[in-house]
């Protein structure tokens, strides 16, 4: 595999990466009882790496591994297409109750295997994220297995990191205000540049534009009055300014390091999401 399968990835941009490789697509078929996932969930296989999950636990750990075994029998001739019935009991060191049938299909080609995933990830939410310094570094990592397609915009060059998967788009520009022209409407925006100027100009594009799922940017209580006070003098309508997300992330959750603000902002956005669905 490629290093960036070293990180984080959907099933489709494992399979991408793995072209040309044999790959074991995991589905499964039927749930019965109490079982951790259900007929959306899969799993590609390869040899040495994975990507997608069943519900983990002793279950996710058997149907690797027989998945691994069919791709070593596929070596020596092709191999059909298995299902197999799971117990969530006793057998499997598990006390969930029900059963999965799981069906086992090898593709000598992981490319081959794209067509077969529809319906089987959620449906990406759009993150347009303006900034990479420390703290959105920190976000994009704690994101990367959520549904999400990241849109990372830097004016500064060679900020991003090297190695990213493909739900993850960097763009150098140098006016970033501008691009908010760019973002289909109902995707999420997040401002957290190197310039108070720059959010700015950032934040009123978006909120000029009113239909975004959500605006938010990093700051204090004090940086919001200030935005809020200059949105007005620029005419900016009082219902967009009150739907400006400052400070960012979940009150409840405390603490100045990038990695709890990530978790914090990203769970804020998880939610803003659902909400954007419902309303949907």
């Amino acid at each position: 595999m490629t290093p960036a399968a070293l990180l984080p990835q959907g099933l489709a941009d494992f399979a991408r990466a793995a072209r040309g490789r044999s790959v074991c697509l995991v589905r499964v078929l039927e749930a019965r009882g109490s079982v951790p996932r259900g007929t959306d969930a899969a799993l590609l296989v390869g040899a040495e790496d994975f990507a997608g999950t069943i519900g983990g636990g002793h279950l996710e750990y058997e149907a690797i591994a027989h998945a691994r075994s069919l791709l070593r029998e596929a070596e020596e001739g092709s191999v059909a297409a298995r299902t197999r019935r799971f117990a969530l009991g006793p057998s499997l060191g598990q006390c969930c109750g029900g059963s999965v049938d799981l069906r086992f299909s090898v593709l000598a080609d992981a490319g081959d295997v794209l067509p077969l995933l529809q319906g089987l990830e959620a449906r990406p939410h759009q993150l347009w994220l303006y900034g990479a310094g420390h703290v959105a570094r920190a976000l994009v990592h704690v994101m990367l297995p959520l549904p999400f397609r990241i849109r990372w915009l830097d004016t500064r060059e060679n900020v991003f990191p090297l190695l990213l998967p493909g739900q993850v788009e960097t763009v150098h520009a140098d006016d970033l205000a501008a691009e908010v022209a760019d973002a289909a409407p109902g995707a999420m925006h997040l401002v957290m540049t190197h310039s108070h100027a720059l959010d700015f100009d950032i934040v009123r594009a978006v909120l000029a534009r009113g239909d975004a799922a959500y605006c938010g940017l990093i700051g204090s209580a004090t940086k919001r009055v200030t935005f809020e006070r200059r949105l007005r003098a620029r005419g900016m309508a009082e219902a967009s300014i009150e739907s400006l997300v400052c400070p960012v992330g979940l009150p409840a959750v405390e603490g100045k390091l990038p990695g709890i603000i990530a978790v914090s902002v990203a769970a804020q956005l998880l939610l803003a999401a659902q909400a954007a669905e419902v309303r949907a």
